[in-house]
């Protein structure tokens, strides 16, 4: 076994946290060990320098006739605040109930790793590849990739794509093949609300000005309706309905049962919008969530204050037929409508990414859940995604192509927390998952 991981912990030692420029060079170093292991396994490897950090694109020989395929991944990492709570160094790779403890162990070095291996493992077995293969690893997904899209646009032509496949998703249980063929969209903003010049005091000028702090409350408050419907005024308007077989196969899918969520995520009870179920709410309906609010004092102890501004940072969630820029001047009437006038606010539009979903049971899509089959011996269920990666989006409309997410992930994975783990079992099945999918688009003619 510890030939098969070596690479991985290898890679897992390098801090390559993309957010702080403290960390640049260890971004640089894992770029340069991505390509020069690409190089190494017989394919054409190059690093690309954007303006911040490095892209490496690697390719075999292209012929005539072969399904054209691109593999997506990214070796950047989330900090690792707060450190205390970690057991192990997070970039000293630890092995322990046959699970690998590191930062980026599931997001996404452990992902894209196995597929690294499975296609070094196929070069070594048969001397080539059955597909056209384009590999695309960057160092910027974790800051939202702001340099991708610009590069994929100047280098399309050179990346031909009939399909992607990215594993950067999750699986909804153990040894549970997972095709995702969805995501939720995104829009953010942060709301900033304005009172008095400076902080007053809460006796002396208390009650005869507007709080800040009370009125960012009141309006966080503004957002849902009592049955858990978000409560903005046209939000609904272009959500598509679930589909009767999407309903039908989320109904029964392993560990999304009420126990089983609860003990996974600590909370006391189960809540979302009425009349759906939980893999309903994650992967199909859109939401509204605060992300963080805040205002006045917060030491120790008291301090009779009236703080002079509060804020809150909100993010939607968005499904098929949402458009972000639409959806969020819908938010901005609505904040507007419900803010006390005796504060003056500020709304302010933050990153966003439109939602994605392609047809499962096409061509592609009948590939992937037959290697899904091959590998975990059992019909795989097919979900969209709860979360956002926009860059997926991008990949259809600057590349034509659609996406087969392949999740490796599971729901304890501790991703962007502390304690972040992969199971030793998910590695080598993403390395069987690797070259099952390969060797069956391999087999498709064109």
């Amino acid at each position: 076994m510890a030939p098969l991981l070596d690479d991985l912990l290898k890679v897992l030692s390098f801090q390559s946290i993309s957010t702080d420029s403290a960390y640049e060079k260890e971004v640089k170093k894992n770029a340069e060990w991505l390509h020069q292991k690409l190089s190494g396994i017989g394919l054409n490897s190059e690093i690309y320098q954007t303006a911040r950090h490095p892209i490496v694109l690697a390719k075999n020989e292209h012929l005539e006739g072969r399904v054209n395929v691109m593999l997506y991944g990214h070796y950047d990492v989330q900090p690792v605040d707060p450190l205390e709570l970690w057991d192990t160094p997070p970039f000293e790779p630890t092995i322990k109930n046959d699970k690998i403890y590191a930062r980026g162990a599931t997001d996404n070095k452990g992902q894209h790793m196995a597929h690294l291996k499975a296609i070094e493992q196929l070069i070594t077995e048969d001397g080539e590849l059955p597909v056209n293969l384009t590999i695309l690893l960057e160092g910027e997904e974790e800051i939202g990739s702001p340099n991708l899209v610009p590069f994929l646009e100047e280098h399309k032509e050179s990346i031909p794509a009939d399909v992607i496949i990215v594993s950067d998703t999750g699986m909804v249980a153990p040894q549970t093949g997972t095709l995702g063929y969805g995501l939720r969209g995104i829009i953010c903003c942060e709301v900033l609300l304005d009172g008095p010049s400076g902080d007053q005091h809460s006796g002396v000028i208390g009650g005869s000005i507007a709080n800040p702090a009370t009125e960012i409350a009141r309006l966080v408050s503004s957002l849902h309706e009592e049955d858990g419907r978000v409560a903005i005024e046209g939000f609904y308007d272009d959500v598509e309905p679930l589909a009767e077989w999407e309903r039908k196969m989320w109904k029964d899918i392993p560990d999304m049962d009420e126990k089983t969520w609860l003990k996974l995520t600590g909370a006391p009870n189960l809540h979302g919008e009425t009349g759906y179920t939980t893999s309903e709410r994650l992967w199909a309906r859109p939401t509204a969530e605060v992300n963080g609010i805040g205002g006045g004092y917060q030491g120790e102890g008291s301090k009779t204050v009236l703080p002079a501004k509060a804020f809150c940072k909100l993010s939607f969630r968005l499904v098929p037929n949402q458009e972000p820029d639409k959806v969020f001047e819908n938010i901005r009437a609505h904040l507007e409508k419900y803010a006390s006038p005796n504060v003056k606010i500020t709304v302010q539009k933050g990153h966003g990414g439109h939602p994605y979903r392609s047809d499962p049971h096409d061509s592609f899509g009948k590939i992937a859940q037959k290697s899904l089959e091959e590998v975990f011996r059992k019909e795989p269920v097919l979900i969209r995604e709860g979360g956002s990666i926009p860059i997926i989006g991008d990949f259809k409309k600057i590349l034509g192509a659609d996406t087969l997410m392949l999740g490796l992930a599971l729901p304890d994975a501790q991703i962007h927390a502390p304690n972040e783990n992969f199971p030793i079992e998910n590695f080598v099945k993403g390395v069987e998952l690797g070259k099952a999918i390969l060797n069956n688009l391999g087999s498709m003619k064109k």
